[in-house]
């Protein structure tokens, strides 16, 4: 199991999930953004982050979790999953945690096979409180990724060479 040291704590629908601090690049406040046509229900769409054209993905569709509307607590984690960055929607982000590797169990055998169980690596304990330790990797596989990416070159306006 991996040795888990700094993690951001995030949220969906009030269930805490965590990942690896070095794994979001940047959290920023959920912004306007531009809906992209004929994209699958899970890419929101994009934004212009510091001029670059970010795909912003909900976290909740691709999960099959339900969904709510945007709070002021909602934040953007920017990450990179194979050298594509992307804007994952969550509804807050919250803290950054030091997990000692000795409260961390395998995810539970019953959450086996589905999007969510590729998402949830492990599941922390602590005290009160199960956090469920995410890897953005696996939520956005490699066919995923030319998903988004097919979408963003169908919508560019620029030509192609």
């Amino acid at each position: 199991m991996a040795d888990f040291a700094k993690i951001i704590i995030f949220q969906l629908n009030n269930q805490e999930y965590g990942t690896e601090i070095n794994q979001v690049r940047s959290i920023e406040r959920f912004q306007n953004l531009i809906e992209l046509p004929q994209s699958p229900d899970f890419i929101k769409g994009i934004i212009n982050l510091r001029g670059e054209i970010i795909p912003i993905i909900d976290l909740k569709k691709r999960l099959n979790i339900k969904n709510t509307e945007p709070t002021d607590q909602t934040r953007v984690l920017i990450t990179a999953v194979n050298e594509v960055q992307v804007g994952i929607i969550v509804d807050a982000a919250t803290d950054v945690i030091d997990i000692d590797p000795n409260v961390i169990e395998p995810t539970p055998k019953f959450i086996g096979g589905s999007d969510q169980a590729k998402f949830i690596k492990a599941v922390a304990k602590l005290n009160d409180r199960l956090i469920l330790l995410s890897d953005f990797n696996y939520s956005l596989d490699l066919e995923t990724l030319n998903e988004i990416l097919d979408v963003i070159d169908d919508n560019s306006m620029g030509v192609k060479e």
